[in-house]
């Protein structure tokens, strides 16, 4: 250890400088090893608790760190060969949001944003972009949903993770920056879904919500924590509150979008009925305005592309349905779902992808967007059609 002090001094003078150094500098290093064992308590804290939330004792969890209030979670999962550094980098980029959990769980650099129904993550998603970016972390970030379907949400962006390019962060269950509920005003986005959905109680919104996410009665009786009997008989009552079939895929893919919507202080006064013609309601888009933003999704396919997606989604994401109807094979359709998937860059098994590129398909669709139109080049799995 090297002291300087400026000016003369006297031997009695220089011991005392340089014993009063190292008693400052122990409490330095005093102060930063409490400063490492607190860091270290708090993070074994949040691994804790973010097992707790996977577990469903989210109330356990809420007890465990102190909080209240809180009544929905918004999961990020992010994975790469520097999760470790961008681990620091995240808890000292987050330390004003008292509300955001952070941890390494596995191979994943993992956060949750805890908050009430309408949440505000506007200012933390462009910090989460930077982090990805620089330590070239590939992120998806699911949207907000109720806590007892946080693993809906973790399993949605732990999904969608494993399909992005390093240093990017992607919605798990959307289009990003084309997705409706960003190209459609937040008023009337709101306006029109909770009058759509004003007919439902509570237990209601949720056994839809679980349903439709998951895309199965068994799937959302399990998030629920209920028998499928009961989903099925909750789904049949909320079909007749809201007039509709649920098992139209137009149908669920705009009561998808309405329940993804974010809750604001806004309620209808009366209950709308859903109509599925045109696909894309004209009470968030004009007509010219749904034709350009559906355009710009679908733009990057080919006509065989399309038809092809527009049937698998008419199916409800069910490939062998589909294969048959286009006259292809199974392994053929899933091959080219797979391109279309890496065509637009998006994850096709997301139920909330599915809805958005259902609404777009309807939205631009002409006669010849049909299965007898598909365009043929021979061959045993894609053959002509008077030779089947």
């Amino acid at each position: 250890m090297l002291v300087v002090k400026s000016g003369p001094t006297t031997a009695t003078a220089r011991l005392d400088l340089i014993a009063q150094t190292c008693v400052d500098l122990l409490h330095v290093q005093a102060r930063a090893h409490r400063a490492e064992e607190t860091l270290r308590a708090e993070q074994r804290l949040h691994s804790a608790a973010l097992h707790l939330f996977l577990n469903g004792q989210a109330a356990l969890a809420l007890k465990v760190l102190g909080l209240a209030g809180v009544t929905h979670a918004t999961v990020c999962r992010f994975t790469g060969t520097a999760i470790q550094d961008a681990h620091q980098t995240l808890w000292r980029a987050v330390q004003g949001a008292p509300r955001a959990l952070i941890c390494i769980e596995g191979s994943d650099l993992v956060i949750v944003l805890l908050h009430g129904d309408s949440p505000d993550t506007r200012r933390i998603l462009p910090r989460l972009s930077a982090i990805a970016e620089r330590h070239q972390l590939a992120g998806a970030i699911s949207d907000p949903l109720p806590l007892d379907m946080f693993a809906t949400a973790w399993a949605e962006a732990g999904a969608v993770r494993l399909n992005v390019g390093a240093g990017q962060l992607t919605s798990a269950t959307g289009l990003g920056v084309k997705g409706l509920l960003e190209v459609v005003p937040d008023q009337r986005l709101s306006s029109w879904s909770a009058a759509i959905l004003q007919p439902l109680c509570r237990d209601q919104h949720r056994t839809l919500e679980a349903y439709l996410r998951s895309g199965s009665v068994q799937a959302a009786a399990s998030t629920l924590d209920v028998s499928e009997g009961t989903v099925r008989a909750r789904l049949r009552r909320i079909g007749q509150a809201l007039s509709t079939e649920l098992d139209d895929a137009t149908t669920q893919a705009q009561l998808l979008l309405a329940v993804r919507t974010p809750v604001t202080a806004h309620q209808a006064r009366t209950a709308a009925r859903l109509i599925t013609h045109p696909a894309l309601p004209t009470e968030l888009l004009s007509p010219d305005d749904a034709y350009r933003w559906a355009s710009d999704v679908l733009e990057p396919l080919d006509s065989a592309q399309r038809i092809a997606l527009r049937c698998w989604l008419k199916h409800r994401g069910r490939t062998a349905p589909a294969a048959s109807e286009l006259k292809l094979s199974r392994s053929t359709l899933t091959e080219w779902l797979s391109k279309i998937g890496d065509t637009l860059h998006l994850d096709l098994p997301s139920a909330a992808v599915r809805a958005e590129l259902h609404l777009a398909a309807e939205t631009i669709a002409t006669p010849e967007d049909a299965p007898p139109f598909l365009p043929r080049r021979g061959g045993r799995t894609y053959r002509n059609e008077k030779s089947a």
